[in-house]
């Protein structure tokens, strides 16, 4: 009796989708963004001194093969190029699933680095938390910016 119970717990465990299996993923990708519809101001009497909102895109290609989209919001505060940055951002893959992230960072001699703290998610990612971070990279694109990023993960 003790084994065909055991055996019957096995089998619906196994037989689980594991997408529903609680845990932590780590999901690395390279990410192209571009500025959709950004305004740009100058302070004034602050020579150098700008500050910057507006609506970016990007792609990310992740190093398990899956291409998300990326919607994002972001807003800078920058003397002569360098200063903090955050924003809030969705990555959607092509099954629906989203992640949903704020992130704070700054821009320094050009390179851009930050954290993200995961908000939210959808489908595979339903109810995700976690952490993850983002590094520019140079790249040879005219007005759009690389970066090596990550999430890590956590689904109940």
């Amino acid at each position: 009796m003790r084994i065909a119970c055991a055996s019957y717990f096995l089998l619906v465990a196994l037989s689980l989708p594991t997408t529903a299996r609680a845990g932590e993923q780590v999901l690395e990708f390279k990410l192209v963004t571009r500025p959709v519809d950004v305004k740009v101001t100058e302070v004034a009497n602050v020579e150098g001194q700008t500050v910057m909102s507006g609506k970016m895109f990007g792609v990310a290609f992740f190093k398990d093969g899956r291409i998300a989209v990326k919607d994002f919001v972001n807003s800078s505060d920058l003397l002569k190029g360098s200063g903090p940055m955050f924003g809030y951002s969705t990555y959607t893959f092509d099954d629906g699933s989203s992640i949903t992230a704020r992130y704070a960072g700054a821009i320094k001699d050009g390179k851009a680095k930050g954290e993200y703290t995961i908000l939210s998610g959808t489908g595979t990612y339903a109810n995700a938390t976690g952490t993850g971070g983002f590094e520019s990279v140079q790249s040879g694109f005219k007005g759009a910016f690389l970066y090596d990023g990550r999430f890590i993960v956590k689904t109940p």
